[in-house]
């Protein structure tokens, strides 16, 4: 099972022990999952994913006492009663022609409190939402199919100071989160904590690695760079052997000279170590610029 999917199966086993908070869940499950039938007075449960169905059913006998039965795209209410009551404490349809509507947001009534507005993130999260492969890259998703439900995604979300952009892509509105530390927050908003957990782990796999990359690069530059410096220090001093002599060095350059030809690749802090006295590392490369400078007059 995917990352998205093991979600999924965490917050479709969540009830919200309020009433309140299950009827803006179901409100949810209901707005992104809903279909309504040709007269526009009948509501369809249109998903294919059967832990939305079990969650959709379990809250609907739960807030209503209703024993809802779906079979494909038909009614979801045993009777028009039972179906009425649900649509108006959902605020599903519309106040002058009675049809229902679901292409509204979630009325703001019902998400008011921040345990609703929490009920109402793993509604959407289980209709609607998908999240990518962490071990790859860090993507969560919510795809609606109107402007106005993604910008209440996107302010419920910001209430819980995490960050989201929306996006349109063919005719859906995505909201979007590409910030691991925020998808490890909505996560724990939507109280889906054992897959946090498992994220987090992930993450700190992640950063060691990356880390560990970084720290290699970083030493694998220095050393190009130590080599690189080497060579050329040699070189000047070989042309000063050559070409001037070391005799008509002073004693610290040409002790400093000599040592440099006998370890060729130390460090600066190496050499100084081999010097009589010892000297530190600025001191040593303080001699080594000198004899670079004696090299460029040579060569000029």
């Amino acid at each position: 099972m995917s990352f998205s999917g093991t979600v999924k199966e965490e917050l479709a086993a969540q009830i919200s022990p309020a009433r309140h908070c299950q009827l803006a869940e179901l409100a949810a499950l209901l707005l992104y999952n809903g279909g309504v039938c040709d007269d526009g007075r009948h509501l369809l449960l249109d998903t294919e994913n059967e832990a939305v169905a079990k969650k959709c059913f379990t809250l609907l006998k739960k807030t209503f006492n209703i024993e809802a039965v779906v079979q494909g795209r038909q009614r979801l209410f045993p009777d028009d009663e039972h179906e009425r009551r649900v649509v108006q404490a959902l605020h599903l349809a519309d106040g002058e022609m009675g049809r229902i509507v679901l292409t509204n947001p979630v009325n703001t009534l019902l998400i008011k409190s921040s345990c609703c507005a929490r009920a109402y993130l793993r509604g959407a999260f289980l209709s609607v939402g998908s999240m990518s492969d962490p071990r790859k890259s860090y993507h969560l998703e919510f795809v609606c199919g109107e402007r106005a439900q993604a910008l209440q995604l996107r302010e419920t979300l910001l209430e819980f100071q995490i960050e989201a952009r929306i996006i349109k892509r063919k005719k859906y509105q995505v909201v979007y989160l590409k910030e691991g530390a925020g998808i490890v927050d909505l996560l724990n908003v939507m109280g889906a904590h054992v897959s946090l957990m498992e994220l987090e782990n992930m993450r700190i796999l992640k950063e060691m690695r990356n880390s560990v990359n970084r720290r290699v690069n970083c030493e694998t530059a220095n050393i190009s760079k130590t080599v690189t410096a080497a060579g050329r220090q040699i070189e000047d001093i070989l042309l000063i052997r050559d070409r001037y002599g070391f005799e008509n060095l002073p004693g610290n350059l040409r002790q400093m000279a000599e040592v440099r030809l006998e370890y060729p690749d130390a460090a600066l802090k190496e050499l100084g170590g081999y010097l009589e006295p010892n000297v530190g590392k600025s001191g040593v490369n303080h001699r080594l610029r000198r004899l670079s400078e004696i090299a460029e007059k040579l060569r000029s």
